[in-house]
Formats: structure tokens, C-alpha cells, sequence
């Protein structure tokens, strides 16, 4: 893979119209995260939820609009198959404070999944994260037992490439924006642990026997399909799509989004009957 490709504090929810975005705030350690809740225009006492994560922003792209259309992604998703959706921005990305680091995106999740799980009509969560989104819901719901299931796009599954050059990854990480402290980190060595801490070839071993779906491009040029077949191997019973021709992109992809809602809606149907 190359650069490209506790859960308490201050909450903010914003009153809206069921079935469209409402922003939200929530404290990871010292770093507010922005993000957004839909909640499907449903009158069933308890939904499914469902936690959105974005990916590690190319060099084309600034990590202000790293989870820009997630929201809409949300609202889609709450208006089709009927869950709680919450997509937020990793610190470092869109409007959440902070700097990137590895541990801190999976803080982060920790985070995100006790906000969602905190939603009054929430009875369950699963996770879906595109690219290093995806490789660390695979970490973190391996360690959660409140994760019902997770769903990756164009994952890796590890993070070695990184890790073998975090000198030119701290870099990019600054070119993008996701970095913005003068000084950071303050250990480059610990900095640099993290990319080996986390290994979703591990982990997807304890995420079993929960579901996963794994989709990936048969043409990523960020990370190679092959990564999704080992993932898959490794959990024993996961899904595993590959999309012909589909490079690393995967979120805006009609043939990811649908086979993305099919298996939420079979997830749904497998734990309410309906």
C-alpha cells in the first residue's frame, strides 16, 4: 500500500428532519471529531447502526474533503435499508481537530462506535471503511464485541509499506493537511510503531466468526487485490467481491455501493427478521 489510497468528551447533536444529515461533535481524549447522524424515517423502536469510515486521502486530494460525500453516503444508506448512520472525520480530516497518526485514527473508532451506541434507538453496530478506514474497522472490531460485522473497500491488509517508509508518510501526511501542528509527532518512533501495531491479517482472525465482506477493484493501483483475498482467507467465512476493472476509488462505484447495501440489507434481515 503507498500514501494515497476513550470515546468520551464534549457531544453535539443538532435536531433534523429524520432521514437527513444532522451534524454531531464528539471527544476523543483532547480531539473533538466532526461528523454526521442520520437516522432513517422509521417508527421501529431500535435500528441497526452503522459507523462510516473514510479513507487515507491521496495526493491529489486535501484532507478537508477526505469525508466530504460520506454524508450523503449516510443518507442513502438510512433511506434504503433503515439503520443509524454515523460517517465522521478521522482527526486530522475535514473539521475534526487533531493530527494523523495511526493509533489516534483507531481512537478515533473507539470513539465513534460509543457515540453511535449512545443513540437511543441503536441496538447493535456494525462498521464499513474504505482503505485504511477499512483495515482498521477490521482492528478495531476484532477488539469490540459490541461490532456485529464489518464490511471493508479496497483494505489493506497491513500496513508494511508504511511502516518500511514513515519518514515519506509523515510527509505526505503534512502535503495533504492531515498534519498541521509545527513539531508533530513528538516521538517519530513511536509515531512509527503504530503502522506495525496494527495488522488486519491478524486481527480479521478475532473479528471470526462475525461477517465480513470484503470488495475490492480488480485494477487498484493502491493496493492490490490480492490484499482482499488474504483478509478473506485469514476470517475463513468472509464475502469476498472483486469488481472488474474498479480501481482503488470504490466510493463512488455504483457496482461497490450496491453489493455495500445488499449486504446491509441481509445483515438487517439476519439479526431483526425483516
Amino acid at each position: 500500500m503507498t500514501p494515497g489510497p476513550d470515546g468520551g468528551g464534549p457531544r453535539l447533536a443538532v435536531a433534523a428532519t429524520p432521514g437527513t444529515p444532522r451534524p454531531t461533535r464528539f471527544g476523543v481524549g483532547g480531539v473533538v471529531l466532526a461528523g454526521h447522524l442520520v437516522e432513517p424515517p422509521s417508527i421501529d423502536p431500535t435500528l441497526p447502526g452503522l459507523v462510516l469510515c473514510h479513507g487515507f486521502p491521496p495526493a491529489a486530494q486535501r484532507a478537508e474533503v477526505a469525508a466530504l460525500t460520506f454524508p450523503d453516503l449516510a443518507q442513502r444508506i438510512a433511506n434504503e435499508v433503515g439503520w443509524v448512520i454515523l460517517s465522521f472525520a478521522f482527526r486530522g480530516a475535514g473539521e475534526s481537530t487533531g493530527d494523523f497518526s495511526l493509533g489516534g485514527w483507531a481512537a478515533d473508532l473507539d470513539g465513534a462506535i460509543h457515540h453511535l451506541l449512545a443513540q437511543p434507538r441503536v441496538h447493535g453496530v456494525w462498521l464499513a471503511g474504505f482503505g485504511t478506514g477499512g483495515a482498521l474497522s477490521v482492528c478495531v472490531g476484532a477488539r469490540r464485541t459490541e461490532v456485529r460485522g464489518v464490511a471493508t473497500l479496497a483494505a489493506p491488509a497491513d500496513f508494511d509499506d508504511w511502516a518500511s517508509h514513515p519518514r515519506r508518510l509523515l510527509q505526505h501526511a503534512r502535503e495533504v493537511g492531515l498534519i498541521r501542528t509545527p513539531g508533530y509527532p513528538a516521538s517519530m518512533d513511536a509515531w512509527s510503531r503504530e503502522l506495525r501495531a496494527h495488522r488486519p491479517i491478524l486481527a480479521v482472525r478475532d473479528l471470526a466468526p462475525r461477517p465480513l465482506m470484503a470488495i475490492h477493484g480488480s485494477e487498484d493501483e493502491a493496493v492490490p487485490s490480492f490484499d482482499a483475498r488474504v483478509l478473506s482467507d485469514s476470517h475463513g467465512s468472509a464475502e469476498l467481491r472483486i469488481i472488474a476493472g474498479a480501481g482503488h476509488r470504490l466510493r463512488h462505484d455504483p457496482r461497490a455501493m450496491a453489493m455495500l447495501l445488499g449486504w446491509l440489507d441481509r445483515q438487517k434481515h439476519a439479526v431483526t427478521g425483516t
